[in-house]
């Protein structure tokens, strides 16, 4: 983690949701293989990784289609499912089959939202030490605030989406709404996300404190904004400038 005595003392913090509060990414796993059991029973467990890896992974940026308003949200979905089943079967993913298999993907996939362990320990601390929280995501706020419930992420009580002021992270003005929100200093408020540009870069260029949050501790080389491999680091930063 990138020290800077430079830093103010920190007021608020504001994370991502999925991949960073959420464990979406294994959520995803965990449905695509029950409502592929069936249709993929064929696969072999390598097979079934690199599936789910060209899924999760979205090589060709269907979701940030969907972000630019170039595709719905469950056209988005259906082309990153039938990219990734296009290596597998022959049979393309297609009208009525799409929208059974996006019905089971949706009714699936809530029922897998957790939080990652670290992420209570660190709630619990920054109520202890009054410090305000809450998420801004690439997401719409209804479809994110369902997910944070369903996890057990109540109490994550300040949320913006994408809705909420029409742009998407990295704009400024989601970043800033989510300082407002909390009632805090932008430059005083800490933003924490999976990814190093649209979060970390994304948040400083808005005028927050924006911090990577880099869980594979793998991919840091060469990053030179501040990066921590577990939320734990927030308390670190919090606890270390105060």
């Amino acid at each position: 983690m990138r020290s800077d005595s430079a830093q103010p003392v920190i007021e608020g913090v504001l994370f991502d949701i999925d991949d960073t509060l959420v464990d979406l990414e294994t959520a995803m796993g965990r449905t695509l293989h029950h409502i592929g059991a069936e249709r993929l029973a064929h696969l072999s467990e390598a097979e079934w990784t690199q599936y789910k890896r060209l899924y999760t992974s979205d090589p060709h940026g269907y979701y940030d289609q969907f972000l630019a308003g170039k595709l719905s949200f469950t056209e988005q979905r259906i082309r990153r499912a039938k990219h990734a089943q296009a290596s597998f079967i022959a049979e393309p993913l297609e009208g009525v089959a799409a929208a059974r298999w996006n019905h089971a993907y949706e009714s699936t996939l809530p029922l897998h939202f957790e939080p990652y362990e670290d992420v209570s320990p660190v709630l619990d601390e920054l109520d202890r030490l009054r410090i305000p929280y809450g998420a801004v995501s690439n997401n719409v706020h209804d479809y994110q605030r369902a997910k944070l419930d369903r996890a057990g992420l109540e109490r994550v009580a300040a949320l913006v989406g994408i809705d909420a002021v029409g742009v998407a992270k990295p704009d400024p003005a989601i970043f800033l709404e989510g300082a407002r929100q909390l009632g805090t200093d932008p430059a005083r408020t800490l933003y924490v996300g999976d990814n190093p540009i649209v979060d970390a870069v994304g948040a400083d260029a808005a005028g927050l404190v924006g911090v990577w949050l880099d869980r594979s501790g793998a991919l840091g080389d060469g990053f030179e904004g501040r990066r921590i491999t577990g939320l734990d680091g927030v308390l670190r930063i919090v606890q270390g400038i105060r």
